[in-house]
């Protein structure tokens, strides 16, 4: 950039001398605001450019998102992702944004430990893995396909269509069947983590450094078996959600790579969610990856809280304005389904009121953003290598940020990384070519597992 400018004053100095004029006050202003008119030109040019090569970089990539929660209410004939819905991932955003492949989740809280909890658990896993069949087979099969393998990627981005692939966040729906895994396996999960928040009768959780009490020190016996199950199959192992000694007795015994679908750095935002540097390490030494998640909490907390307690001091100017007392989530829980129903419908018009005044408002904290989200990929990068990061967002499940608020700005993301100096294969690693590596090295080893039995 710098020699661009030299070159460019030279010529126009050149040009000067050639064409002498008189060497007045008015004439050296004159050179002067040209000469700076050419800089700020070359400026631009130089911004449009990382535009221009940043969208060519997205454009040629397979983007893949690792964690996409569903709601299966948005999977029915009427209302579904071929619309342009009000969830942060649906077929038009994924275009708009240029996001090729969303792993949609087969989610379920962590319920009681009981026959009727786990009968429970199954039913609503069952019910979100037939609505992703139903968007790729019966809504929509010629614009988006169920993918199972990395050549399944590949094959469905080159003919043009979307991809979905489905992980399992939480075991609690396998029971106490270890032949669920292989159902779940055949139904299209790639992927699975053995608890949420709260301990399954698999895992113990993260949600146990509240107050260190433990369910079973790490895996149960059952959770153990299930890791065999997961690694003669080939479905992936996910980190995110268990305790930190789960997750080592879980890489221990992993005869395959394992993953941690959405997860930052601790070091940069202690979150119990988040992985610390042993835990990267271990992951890395695993051959495995790691895909940093747009959640705003996770990615730094100061910013996240001051800008969600302006927000919300909005939100109450906003709901006294409808007429309505502000109530927290306690006390909404304790209204009856009528009032509930009166108060949430309100508390939706007051959110809708309070995002248009905090536009107009003053002194408005920063929100945490695109360049918080990329600290913690370049931090990642930067202690455990380019081979063992990813990109996840959590959207429609709490994720989203400024800039990368839904599948629709997911270009966003490029461009930041490419403002940050990497290179395409470097980006193409982070956005879907390290996860899927890790996809076919653990489906290898699951062939190898069941040659030998």
């Amino acid at each position: 950039m710098r020699t661009f400018l030299m070159l460019t004053l030279f010529f126009f100095l050149y040009a000067c001398k050639e064409n002498p004029k008189p060497n007045t006050d008015d004439n050296q202003n004159k050179i002067k605001t040209d000469s700076l008119a050419i800089m700020k030109d070359s400026i631009n040019l130089e911004t449009l450019d990382t535009l221009t090569y940043a969208k060519k970089i997205h454009e040629r990539i397979i983007t893949l998102d690792t964690h996409v929660d569903i709601n299966v209410k948005n999977f029915i004939a009427t209302k579904n992702y071929t619309q342009r819905l009000e969830s942060q991932v649906n077929l038009p955003k994924m275009e708009e944004g240029g996001l090729d492949v969303a792993w949609f989740i087969v989610y379920t809280g962590q319920g009681k430990l009981t026959k009727e909890g786990y009968k429970k658990a199954y039913a609503n896993a069952m019910s979100k893995f037939d609505a992703i069949h139903r968007l790729t087979e019966e809504i929509a099969p010629g614009k988006i396909e169920l993918a199972l393998t990395s050549n399944d990627v590949r094959r469905i981005n080159a003919a043009g269509k979307k991809i979905a692939m489905i992980g399992v966040e939480n075991g609690f729906p396998i029971g106490t069947d270890i032949a669920n895994v292989k159902k779940f396996y055949d139904l299209g999960a790639r992927y699975m983590s053995l608890a949420h928040n709260g301990h399954s009768q698999l895992s113990d959780s993260n949600t146990g450094e509240k107050d260190n009490k433990w369910l079973h020190n790490g895996l149960s016996e059952l959770g153990k078996q299930v890791i065999v199950e997961m690694n003669t199959y080939g479905m992936m192992i996910d980190l995110s959600h268990p305790s930190i000694e789960a997750n080592k007795q879980a890489i221990a015994l992993s005869k395959a790579p394992v993953i941690a679908s959405h997860s930052s750095a601790r070091a940069l935002c202690n979150h119990s969610r988040n992985l610390n540097d042993d835990l990267l390490q271990m992951i890395k030494e695993k051959k495995g990856v790691v895909q940093a998640v747009a959640f705003k909490g996770y990615l730094n907390k100061d910013k996240r809280n001051k800008r969600a307690y302006f927000e919300k001091s909005l939100q109450k100017q906003a709901m006294k304005s409808l007429g309505f007392t502000w109530l927290e989530k306690d006390s909404i829980k304790k209204l009856d389904k009528l009032n509930k129903d009166k108060y949430n419908a309100n508390l939706y018009k007051a959110k809708a009121i309070a995002k248009k005044n905090l536009s107009k408002a003053k002194n408005v904290p920063e929100n945490v953003n695109v360049a918080d989200f990329v600290d913690h990929i370049d931090y990642l990068v930067d202690l455990i290598g380019i081979d063992h990061v990813g990109i996840s967002s959590d959207f429609d499940g709490g994720g989203g940020i400024e800039g990368w608020s839904d599948a629709s700005e997911t270009f966003n993301v490029t461009l930041e990384l490419v403002k940050r100096g990497y290179t395409e294969n470097q980006i193409s690693k982070l956005w879907s070519g390290n996860l899927l590596r890790v996809l076919d090295e653990v489906q290898k080893v699951a062939k190898e597992i069941q040659s030998k039995s």
